[in-house]
């Protein structure tokens, strides 16, 4: 794989066999950053179960202490008093039947989340073809299918992140932008290994989070040592 220039000397700056502490390791990240947007910073961790099997899914959402720095854009499928709670609450979009019309006939996807109510979900399991490929079908798990509507807005607004296993056992998830500097990206880190962790199935065998790397968007993927921060998760619970 080729990669550009700036890519080549952010590289330099990472030791490719090393294994990172976390704060060394977001440091790094965030000088490595050479774009000129503000670049995500992005965590990968590989955990020693088999998403296969029921009983060992690893699924959750968490609020990050400092947001993602990303405006998130909330669609509300709601009816009843609930469509004015939601409008409250900041919701961009509010409605229902208009709503899954639009994404069923034209394919409209101007939404970061979508957040609905129990009595809605008969309806808004219609687009799961659509809206299940691109992550997006709401999931009680992931907080998103609540009766309290109003607060799953403000927590998306406020930075809640979901996690969850992809089909090789990794988790993706950001946890802010090269602008929060490396302190605030640690609280964000340590929350979401803090919930990841809280997660371990009972079904989960040997060690459970098997690799941790941080990268920025742009950026050289940088190595944490998985059994630090298993440690330091384990000591602050």
């Amino acid at each position: 794989m080729k990669h550009g220039k700036k890519y080549i000397e952010s590289s330099k700056l990472v030791e490719s066999a090393k294994l990172y502490d976390t704060d060394e390791a977001l440091s790094v990240a965030v000088k490595s950053a050479t774009a000129k947007f503000d670049e995500t910073v992005e965590v990968h961790l590989r955990l020693g179960v088999d998403g296969r099997h029921a009983d060992q899914q690893v699924r959750g959402a968490i609020v990050l202490p400092n947001g993602t720095g990303k405006k998130v854009r909330v669609l509300a499928i709601c009816k009843g008093d609930n469509v004015a709670a939601a409008e409250q609450a900041g919701a961009e979009y509010v409605g229902n039947d208009e709503y899954i019309a639009k994404i069923q006939g034209e394919g409209w996807m101007d939404f970061d989340v979508l957040i609905t109510t129990p009595d809605m979900m008969g309806l808004v399991g219609r687009l799961g073809k659509v809206l299940g490929p691109r992550g997006l079908m709401p999931n009680p798990k992931a907080g998103t299918v609540t009766p309290d509507i109003a607060r799953a807005i403000k927590e998306a607004k406020a930075g809640k992140i979901e996690y969850r296993l992809d089909k090789t056992n990794i988790i993706h998830c950001p946890i802010g932008k090269v602008s929060f500097g490396a302190d605030k990206l640690k609280e964000n880190f340590d929350a979401l290994l803090t919930a990841v962790n809280k997660a371990k199935p009972a079904a989960a065998k040997g060690q459970y989070i098997r690799s941790c790397v941080v990268a920025t968007t742009m950026g050289p993927g940088i190595k944490i040592n998985p059994a630090k921060v298993t440690f330091t998760v384990a000591n602050e619970q």
